[in-house]
């Protein structure tokens, strides 16, 4: 079936099958996720290939809350709604779903994400003769179908993370020292491959494997977990992480009511976690430390740089149509 997958054209599996597949449990954690989560819990009750589904309530608003309680207690037999414990974040909320999971694999998967059909058999497909841990992850698009950063990374290095945050990447033709971390913008493989990184928003891990590697990192809050434990996997005698365009999911984005000051700090926070973990000598974890108001400022910044360019470029096209509607009412006139 693997060669096969290398030829095929990745829209043309979408449905994609394979007998024997072990039984799936998807993982879900969800804080003031909105609209977007009725979409993605809607898509893993219809897709044939999950067996249970576990959503990790970290707090939503009275009405989403209601909507959970119906729909579990509707699927009863499928879904399993854990409440109660607050926001603990995703790596905790994503090791507490696991805890209560009884299928032989895991998929984490974002509240803002829709999984495209087909694709847990692709994922299991990847992973076939892999010795454990293996992590496989899929491609993340959002709606016009484009590929999203993040599915699919260079391991973080502290270099790495400063191009990629200050924007140097646009300099990777000129040098490898300006390569940036994510390679979104490369040509998709055709089938599965080996990567460094892949995304926390779509993960399938095998539970042996999950265990081995101790589950998640719960001194991560919010992002770069999924970074932590990819490198741990890789790091671990025989483990691997890969990564196959034939699985893949809808992802929104931002959908969460969370501050974006809240968000870019816990992502500075992991960053500097994640170099103090990683760090090889005393001075490098001190450093590490020192980097995460840089970070911060980094992360701030470019969050509002492209919230600023998104509302120019939403003023200019409403001019620009106000324009163009004028033009045809006077030429008719």
């Amino acid at each position: 079936m693997r060669n096969s997958l290398k030829t095929a054209s990745i829209w043309k599996l979408v449905n994609q099958s394979l007998e024997d597949l072990p039984t799936v449990s998807a993982v879900v954690v969800t804080y003031n996720t909105g609209p977007e989560l009725r979409d993605c819990l809607e898509a893993l009750l219809t897709d044939p290939q999950i067996d249970e589904i576990i959503v990790v309530n970290n707090g939503n608003k009275p009405r989403d809350l209601g909507f959970l309680n119906r729909l579990a207690d509707r699927h009863r037999n499928r879904l399993q709604l854990i409440s109660g414990h607050g926001n603990i974040g995703f790596a905790r909320g994503s090791n507490l779903g696991a805890k209560y999971a009884h299928g032989d694999r895991l998929l984490f998967l974002n509240p803002d994400a829709i999984l495209r059909r087909g694709s847990v058999a692709a994922l299991e497909e990847a992973a076939i003769d892999r010795p454990e841990p293996w992590i496989v992850g899929g491609r993340i698009f959002d709606i016009k179908g484009r590929e999203q950063r993040g599915g699919r990374r260079r391991m973080l290095r502290l270099t790495s993370a400063l191009v990629t945050y200050t924007g140097l990447g646009l300099f990777e033709r000129l040098h490898p020292i300006f390569a940036d971390v994510n390679r979104f913008k490369e040509a998709p493989p055709t089938g599965p491959v080996e990567m460094p990184v892949v995304s926390g928003a779509l993960m399938y891990l095998s539970r042996s494997g999950f265990d081995q590697l101790g589950g998640f990192d719960e001194d991560y809050f919010l992002h770069v977990e999924d970074i932590d434990i990819c490198r741990r996997a890789q790091e671990t005698e025989n483990g691997g992480v890969y990564y196959t365009p034939l699985a893949g999911a809808l992802h929104h984005g931002s959908t969460s009511d969370a501050p974006s000051f809240r968000v870019d700090w816990e992502k500075a926070w992991g960053l500097g976690l994640y170099f103090r973990k990683f760090a090889k000598a005393y001075p490098e974890r001190i450093l590490a430390c020192l980097l995460i108001p840089l970070f911060a400022i980094l992360l701030i910044g470019r969050s509002v740089g492209r919230s600023t360019f998104g509302r120019a470029k939403r003023q200019f096209t409403s001019r620009r149509a106000k324009v163009v509607i004028e033009a045809r009412a006077n030429a008719n006139a």
